[in-house]
């Protein structure tokens, strides 16, 4: 069985013969691998069960100063970040979308490399990924501070915004979904470590409506809703689920119990996450990290879970702590490549 076809049992809510997996690592994490193996492309040492295409380091312009220009011409400094960055500006001054244009979602850039990322990723799950989908996309052109107001003193501006970057992804995805991709990545973080940042009555109202569409767009085409939110969002996957959610990621273990959640929800949602961040990865032993990835296998086997580390690992995981749980994942009993 490929590795593509188990992820897929896990996204259809079956029981696959191992737990699958699929790990991120920011620019100084992967650095420590490449140097740890040899080799510019650790993908081999690494066995991730998903590829994802989207966002393109073409659409990054550097201006100077260590900052670059994003495709919406937001200015990022990543300075000190080298990831993402800081928003240094504003595109959007007022409550207004007036003046600004919307760019191209069809550029040929955001697809012309794809025949070719297909060819070499046959064998695992492949996503077409949609970062700062909508929420996130709307405070890096406002300012989050201006947003959280324009939710109270200017709704209208806020719905048309939201629906305006709504119109640019559904004219991205449908021609996405041209191509043999499994599932639409959505990435728009609403949490916080205590909540949701601007409430479940806000969400309700601007955000869950246009997601709803974003998300009948891919349910129709037969393909698979995978979503990205950090923070403390729990309350709402039943909602999310409603309207078409089918994985959900990160999974973070120090926001949400991860033991009783993945339990209730087994048969109706999958995760994609789960190993801690903020705690285990940095801060504890080998054992540590061997005993939590040990547990997770144990507690995804039955289904509805891809173990990996709730985030992108940081460059101060020691780099032990990195190979015991790659290593670990890849032992299983039924993984071919064991």
């Amino acid at each position: 069985m490929t590795k593509r076809n188990v992820v897929r049992l896990v996204f259809e809510k079956k029981k696959p013969p191992y737990v699958p997996w699929s790990f991120g690592f920011t620019h100084e994490a992967h650095e420590k691998l490449k140097r740890h193996f040899g080799a510019d492309d650790i993908e081999p040492f690494l066995g991730n069960h998903m590829a994802s295409a989207g966002g393109h380091p073409r659409f990054f312009t550097p201006v100077g100063n260590g900052c670059v220009r994003d495709y919406f011409g937001v200015v990022w400094d990543r300075s000190v970040d080298q990831d993402i960055g800081v928003v240094a500006n504003r595109m959007l001054p007022g409550a207004s979308l007036s003046g600004y244009t919307f760019p191209d979602p069809l550029d040929p850039r955001f697809f012309d490399y794809i025949p070719a990322f297909l060819a070499r990723t046959t064998d695992r799950f492949r996503l077409f990924s949609i970062g700062f989908s909508l929420y996130e996309r709307a405070w890096t052109l406002r300012g989050m501070e201006n947003l959280m107001m324009d939710f109270h003193d200017h709704p209208a501006f806020v719905r048309e915004l939201f629906n305006t970057i709504a119109d640019y992804n559904i004219a991205q995805v449908t021609k996405a979904l041209e191509y043999d991709f499994d599932a639409i990545y959505f990435g728009d973080d609403w949490g916080s470590q205590r909540g949701l940042q601007m409430g479940p009555s806000l969400w309700r109202e601007f955000i869950k409506p246009v997601l709803k569409r974003m998300y009948g767009v891919v349910r129709k085409s037969g393909r698979f809703v995978y979503i990205h939110s950090c923070g403390d969002v729990d309350e709402l996957f039943d909602e999310l689920i409603d309207i078409g959610l089918d994985c959900f990621n990160p999974f973070q273990p120090e926001v949400m119990d991860v033991w009783s959640l993945l339990p209730k929800y087994r048969g109706r949602l999958s995760f994609h996450g789960g190993l801690s961040t903020q705690q285990t990865l940095p801060f504890g032993s080998v054992e540590d990290v061997r005993n939590e990835t040990r547990r997770l296998i144990e507690l995804g086997s039955e289904g509805g879970y891809i173990l990996s580390p709730a985030h992108a690992v940081e460059g101060d995981v020691p780099l032990e702590n990195m190979l015991a749980f790659i290593g670990e994942v890849r032992k299983q009993e039924k993984y071919e490549g064991a």
